[in-house]
């Protein structure tokens, strides 16, 4: 501590370069300072420093930390508790650049697995970002002294220090997302794809602020006939409406909120904080929103099963073309869903590519079979649920002709559900859709690609490995600038930082032995779980978030055949 203080004095006034010596570790009173690497320009990327604080001196409860789920939560919880004592107590800006900022990383509305909180056996280690400060490029040792000595020690209290902490929140954080995972995980035994409890609050501040809205909401309250009570560890018994497995359209006017429960869907497949309004909304994990994309990437997907007979006899069993069709991206979007073990599609009509969705019996009569390459989704959403238990949730509002081939029919009415699945099948001949087209493709889950070593490449210049993000859409990836925007449950830049870097983990340890890319993925994902972010990272970084195999796999099959 001492130490810290007498080289800040020893550097004061100097060029920005003399922070170097402070490489190091530090003991204050109560934990360890760490800084793992000092940024050489007051405009660069800021400083990284790690707090440690020992078991000993400020143990946790045990039990808000027992088992992977609950540690997660508490994770979150602690970095979240720092985010809230930095604004609390650190001045900011001072100096020139990202002079006098301390950041951590923490999630949104999600409690997502991330590096910037860390608990184990020893204690807990908090990683955080700092902007030492500069007048131009000279030194300011005093700056950097009220920061150290009298910012840094109150957010190590009031954020780190379990018995200054609300007590209460913290045991709620935690048992939210136990019920939350323990929710998600009692939908395959009981037949539901996805299920959402009463009283949640589902609508959200905009569409590019995911809170939730707080004035004029509608409380979800589930109709009787889907109703069900599942029962959690901490909550107990919860009732709500039950999704059951099959085919299931949402259905309503314009603005009564069938975007926005299909929106909390997806998003189901992550635990939520209290007071989202969304913490008992559980969708099947492996679900996948799938949507048209027009102008990317396709890399030899067989998208045959939906569009086949192109002109000129042009190859869909291998497709591959650098600027997709709505229709060819959305059949190779689900294609790809399958391949990686999706049991549930998430489809929104207003996203969707209409002329893959559907096609009247008119149009049908006008465009004969054989002079039309594409299969509608309409005639194979049965076959992929009966031959591969794939469910379906669509959200539909101008087109009837899926109350024939639909389980369930929920209408969203002034963003109150209906069970109205009888009605909408007493308006349909439930037989007029053939169920299957014999002279289709069969649609099967193949697992078979493997990218070429090209395109994993990661060199870029004279850099052995470049591998950037810019913002949550974009990775830049050796020669590859990959196109993330529309790849829709991928939530947080942690994310996507984490997904560049799994890629190349999976390009050195598994894509050359592994049968697919599907089983590689898996094996790299499975390497992190259980050893953490860190491995995927040659330096101590705390800005990394766990992706999902899915969102992998997009980045992978968005990047062009060769670099």
């Amino acid at each position: 501590m001492e130490r810290l203080r007498t080289l800040l004095k020893k550097i004061d006034g100097r060029g920005y370069k003399a922070y170097k010596e402070l490489k190091g570790s530090y003991q204050f009173n109560g934990y360890k300072l760490t800084f793992d690497h000092i940024q050489g320009d007051p405009f660069a990327q800021p400083s990284r420093i790690s707090i440690h604080v020992s078991s000993s001196v400020a143990p946790l409860a045990p039990e808000f930390c027992a088992g992977k789920i609950r540690k997660t939560a508490a994770e979150d919880f602690l970095a979240r508790a720092v985010a809230k004592a930095i604004r609390a107590h650190v001045k900011g800006h001072r100096g020139i650049g990202k002079s006098g900022e301390i950041r951590i990383e923490t999630s949104g509305q999600q409690i997502l697995i991330r590096n910037s909180v860390l608990i184990d056996s020893e204690g807990i280690e908090a990683r955080l970002t700092v902007g030492l400060p500069a007048a131009g490029r000279t030194i300011m040792a005093r700056e950097v002294e009220e920061m150290f000595f009298r910012e840094l020690p109150e957010v190590v209290l009031h954020g780190l220090y379990f018995e200054n902490l609300d007590k209460d929140s913290f045991q709620r954080h935690v048992e939210s997302a136990e019920d939350q995972h323990s929710l998600r995980g009692l939908l395959l035994p009981n037949n539901l794809a996805a299920f959402v409890a009463d009283n949640s609050l589902l609508p959200r501040q905009s569409g590019i602020d995911d809170r939730p809205l707080k004035e004029k909401v509608i409380p979800f309250v589930a109709p009787d006939s889907l109703a069900c009570t599942l029962v959690l560890p901490n909550r107990g018994k919860v009732r709500g409406m039950g999704i059951p497995r099959g085919v299931t359209l949402i259905v309503g006017g314009g603005f009564h909120g069938k975007s926005t429960l299909l929106h909390a869907l997806e998003r189901g497949i992550y635990n939520h904080i209290p007071g989202d309004g969304r913490e008992l909304v559980a969708t099947d994990p492996t679900a996948v929103k799938v949507r048209a994309e027009d102008n990317r990437v396709v890399s030899n997907i067989d998208i045959s099963p939906f569009i086949d007979r192109l002109p000129f006899d042009r190859n869909t069993t291998g497709f591959s073309t650098e600027n997709a069709s709505g229709s060819t991206s959305q059949a190779a979007n689900i294609i790809e869903a399958l391949e990686d073990d999706a049991a549930l599609l998430l489809i929104d009509e207003d996203t969707s590519a209409t002329n893959f969705m559907i096609r009247d019996e008119r149009m049908q009569r006008l465009v004969v079979r054989e002079k039309e390459p594409i299969t509608p989704f309409l005639f194979r959403v049965r076959e992929m649920y009966y031959d591969l238990g794939v469910s379906t949730i669509l959200v539909m509002g101008g087109s009837g002709d899926y109350f024939a081939v639909s389980d369930t029919v929920i209408m969203m009415d002034s963003y109150r559900p209906e069970d109205v699945t009888l009605k909408a099948h007493g308006l349909v001949d439930r037989e007029q859709v053939p169920e299957k087209l014999s002279d289709l493709p069969p649609i099967v889950r193949k697992s078979e690609r493997r990218p070429d070593a090209g395109r994993l490449n990661p060199a870029r210049g004279k850099k052995d490995v470049y591998i950037e993000t810019r913002g949550i859409d974009t990775i830049l990836y050796g020669q590859h600038e990959i196109d993330l925007n529309k790849v829709e449950q991928l939530i947080d830049i942690g994310q996507t930082r984490a997904i560049g870097l799994i890629i190349h983990y999976y390009a050195r340890n598994y894509a050359e032995r592994a049968e697919n890319i599907k089983e590689g993925l898996t094996l790299a994902l499975k390497d992190v779980e259980e050893k953490g972010l860190d491995i995927l990272s040659p330096w101590k970084t705390g800005t990394l978030a766990l992706p999902r195999l899915h969102e992998v796999a997009a980045a992978i099959n968005r990047m062009r055949a060769e670099g």
